[in-house]
Order: C-alpha cells, then structure tokens, then sequence
C-alpha cells in the first residue's frame, strides 16, 4: 500500500485519481495547490506525489522545485506530473524541475497505477 498525495486543484480530477487508487488499496491525501501539497510534505510521509503543473497560488513546477530543497540528505519522493498539456517540451519542463514522470490528462487508470508502482519500486530500490 502506498500512501500518495493528489496535489490537483480540480476537484472532479482529485476524486477520480482518488478513487482509482483507493480501490487499489492506497491511502491518498489531497491538496488544492503547490503550496498546501509542499505543506503537507513536510508534515506526513509521502510515498508518491501526483502533482497538476497548473494550480493556484504555487504552480506544479514550482511546488517540485520546493520539495526538492526541502528533501533530507538521501530522501527522494518520486513525483509523477499530471497535466493536460502533452507537449513533449511540457514533458522536459517537468522532468528538469524535479518530476520523474509525466501522465497527461485525462487520467487512464491503468497508466496511472503502473506509474505508481513503477515510482515506488525505483524509490525503494
């Protein structure tokens, strides 16, 4: 089980994303915007981070770049970009800000649980 935080401001797209991952038996915590999802990272354990590149008052890429910093010596939380554009240089951006991945919208929930699993493995290998 993982326990996954859906950093996505709308509120349709958090309860699909939540709802797939709950009936794969994952715990999910939800944020509206880059900085409650930076908030709530400092204060739970996170083992996934989906996090929308478009949100208010702290974008996506910007709440990555602050994760990062804030990450201890030897700590890695993958972050999976979820977003709407599928431009191939929307796909550079995120992963240079600090993402692993990138999953556009709308959400396939196969393709979501296999980048979960996919990030969960490589961060605890």
């Amino acid at each position: 089980m993982l326990r996954v935080l859906i950093a996505e401001d709308n509120k349709v797209n958090q309860r699909v994303a939540a709802r797939i991952l709950e009936k794969r038996g994952h715990s999910v915590l939800l944020a509206d915007t880059g900085k409650q999802a930076v908030d709530i990272f400092q204060h739970q354990t996170i083992d996934v981070i989906l996090m929308d590149v478009q949100m208010p008052e702290m974008d996506g890429i910007e709440a990555t770049r602050e994760i990062r910093r804030l990450e201890a010596e030897g700590q890695h939380v993958p972050i999976v970009a979820l977003t709407a554009h599928a431009m191939s240089t929307d796909k550079e951006i995120c992963l240079a800000a600090g993402m692993d991945d990138y999953l556009s919208k709308p959400i396939n929930p196969d393709v979501l649980v296999a980048a979960l699993e996919r990030q969960a493995a490589a961060a605890s290998a």
